[in-house]
């Protein structure tokens, strides 16, 4: 589709809804950020801590994970091992990315940092290359501004309350349960919960903290599909357009 030289690239007809798309997104993403820097706060972490990890990590689950773990007295290490088993997927994201993203080294790394479930997924639904490119700018550009804000009020609010007087310690399962549920609805990802949550909660009268978290991970071996090659590739590409509900 041809664009105008002389207006700019938001003016164009076409791209205005996919601009009001990612950014009513990005800020619902916000919304659901203020719970997570409520239950960061109330799991023992600064509002500062708290703030910093939105801003430097900006990957929503592995936030969850690690403030959890850490906030059930897990350590460290259980807590960067689960986080990081959840940060693995926005490596295929980038992979997949890299094909429609191009530019100097500068331009690389900025939207490595905006590589997330939501701008991913708003990208590969577009038609063109050029929808593409916008859809991921400005969903990541919006997801990130509307995360940091939410996380802002969030431990702001937790830093101001008593938590248990409002049930903000519950943010964390509850918010897991926000992410996974979309997900619940087809029948390999069910299984590979199920198989997790058994292992989870097998280990977890004779496990330390955070390592049966870590170990629940198996349970995605029970929910790989059974195409390989060509055809797995294109189920992983087809996957990543579906993964607004995993951030």
């Amino acid at each position: 589709m041809s664009r105008s030289t002389t207006s700019p690239w938001w003016r164009d007809p076409a791209v205005r809804p996919v601009i009001s798309a990612c950014v009513t997104l990005g800020f619902a993403v916000g919304v659901f950020a203020v719970s997570f820097g409520a239950a960061a706060v109330a799991a023992g972490a600064s509002v500062a801590q708290t703030c910093a990890m939105s801003l430097l990590v900006f990957t929503g689950a592995s936030q969850f994970s690690a403030v959890s773990v850490i906030g059930s007295g897990g350590s460290p290490a259980a807590a960067f091992g689960g986080a990081a088993l959840l940060a693995a997927r926005n490596g295929v994201y980038g992979l997949a990315m890299s094909a429609h993203l191009g530019g100097r080294l500068s331009t690389r790394l900025v939207a490595a940092q905006l590589t997330i479930d939501e701008s991913t997924a708003m990208a590969i639904g577009q038609p063109d290359p050029h929808h593409r490119r916008v859809a991921f700018w400005v969903t990541g550009a919006s997801v990130y501004l509307f995360w940091n804000i939410g996380t802002v009020l969030g431990a702001l609010l937790g830093a101001a309350v008593e938590p248990l007087d409002w049930g903000l310690d519950v943010a964390f399962p509850a918010g897991f349960v926000a992410i996974l549920w979309p997900l619940l609805r087809q029948r390999r990802p069910a299984l590979a919960a199920g198989a997790g949550a058994v292992l989870c909660l097998a280990l977890v009268p004779f496990t330390p903290v955070g390592v049966p978290i870590l170990c629940a991970a198996l349970g995605v071996l029970v929910g790989l599909p059974p195409e390989r090659g060509a055809s797995g590739a294109a189920v992983i590409h087809a996957g990543s357009g579906d993964a607004v509900g995993d951030r």
